[in-house]
């Protein structure tokens, strides 16, 4: 037998973590790196954050899991939570990102289809990344994500991202929604314009269909705001959340309106774990820390820090990088060329962890409570990194 007991899906590299304090993660050979990646933004608050531990400690040991068949009192309160901090008014609670998506997927199609309309198509943007289901994948347009899969499934369209005309150009009497990153995380950390995202609702006001949001990676503080959305100013009908949402324990998020959920009644969808006391313990310890203010103006403050002195640190290598962008804490370093042999390079030599990102952009996804020594110490491996560097031959 030559396959490996956990399937080969992953190509894992040789930093093998057994524990985390806050920003650090410490190898089974005692090495040390500066998680600057965070799980691909899943760990907000850091490894073993005192207060999100002790939640998850004291519900183990009092209840993890029951049937959605019964009454759910955690799930009732992290609902409300949520619904009294966001746009939403119902919460479909998921086990991870792509379940959440797929949820939003089927709510848009059961807003039309439960009132006698047979609009099923939903519009997506290129480049995408919505989850490794059959369906979240038919809804990006990644060759590399299809291949060994077909036949994708059918109803979505593929539209360039910020592309308003391209958008509006695709509607048709088949359409059901749009689906939108307000930023592209996978992509390359890739922000939507002011207009192409206030051009989406209000198009979709227009022709009676959805505007839906994927903020699994760009939602829960990540941006200085708690959902990306609201950097623009505009409301959705559904939302897609995950990632940071658990800080770390698995769990996800569909958010809709009151409207926008009218298909989803008893029996037309349903998790076996989605929602267990044990993850809605999470969720709450999360939003204890970050539905706040204060913590989301620190989290603008730091990220503004940490932007300012990553351009001034690459104006030195100009022929490594080309600039920054993203919002918050959700950076993305352009580079001149493709970013995962410096994305190893930085974690094999320097005990720095990034995440690469598609057009050549390293991915740069701290927990949101770095302060700033970690920003010194960041700065510090990635010039290292840079200096010693050398990019292998194409």
């Amino acid at each position: 037998m030559t396959i490996t007991p956990l399937m080969p899906v992953y190509p894992r590299c040789g930093f093998r973590p057994v524990r985390g304090e806050g920003a650090w993660l410490i190898s089974e050979d005692g090495s040390r790196a500066l998680d600057f990646a965070s799980g691909i933004a899943v760990n907000i608050l850091g490894h073993g954050h005192p207060h999100l531990t002790k939640a998850i400690q004291e519900q183990a040991a009092t209840l993890m899991h029951v049937s959605n068949l019964y009454g759910s009192p955690q799930g009732e309160k992290f609902a409300q939570r949520l619904v009294d901090t966001t746009f939403a008014d119902t919460v479909f609670f998921t086990n991870s990102g792509a379940e959440a998506v797929e949820c939003a997927i089927k709510a848009a199609r059961a807003y039309h289809q439960s009132a006698g309309s047979d609009r099923f198509e939903i519009i997506t943007f290129k480049n995408a990344f919505h989850g490794r289901t059959m369906a979240t994948i038919s809804a990006s347009n990644q060759e590399k994500m299809h291949n060994g899969f077909s036949p994708l499934l059918a109803g979505f369209k593929y539209v360039e991202f910020d592309d308003l005309e391209g958008a509006k150009a695709a509607i048709s009497d088949k359409t059901a929604a749009f689906m939108v990153e307000p930023i592209q995380g996978e992509g390359g950390v890739r922000p939507a314009s002011q207009e192409f995202m206030q051009g989406l609702r209000d198009l979709a006001d227009e022709h009676g269909i959805l505007l839906v949001l994927d903020e699994v990676q760009c939602g829960v503080a990540r941006t200085g705001a708690l959902y990306a959305h609201e950097l623009y100013g505009v409301t959705p009908d559904i939302v897609a959340t995950a990632k940071g949402i658990g800080g770390g324990f698995p769990l996800g998020a569909c958010l809709a309106t009151e409207d926008a959920a009218r298909g989803m009644v008893a029996g037309t969808h349903g998790s076996t774990y989605g929602g267990n006391p044990l993850a809605m313990a999470a969720g709450n310890a999360v939003w204890d820390v970050v539905a706040n203010d204060e913590f989301l103006e620190k989290v603008r403050s730091t990220g503004d820090k940490l932007r300012a002195a990553i351009e001034q640190f690459i104006g030195n290598y100009p022929n490594l990088f080309k600039g920054v962008r993203g919002k918050g804490l959700m950076l993305g370093i352009m580079m001149t060329q493709e970013t995962r042999s410096f994305v190893a390079h930085l974690r094999d030599n320097h005990g720095l962890l990034t995440v690469a990102a598609g057009d050549n952009t390293l991915r740069v996804l701290p927990p949101l409570n770095i302060d700033d020594s970690h920003i010194a110490t960041f700065i510090e491996k990635l010039s290292a990194g840079a200096a010693d560097y050398q990019a292998p031959e194409s």
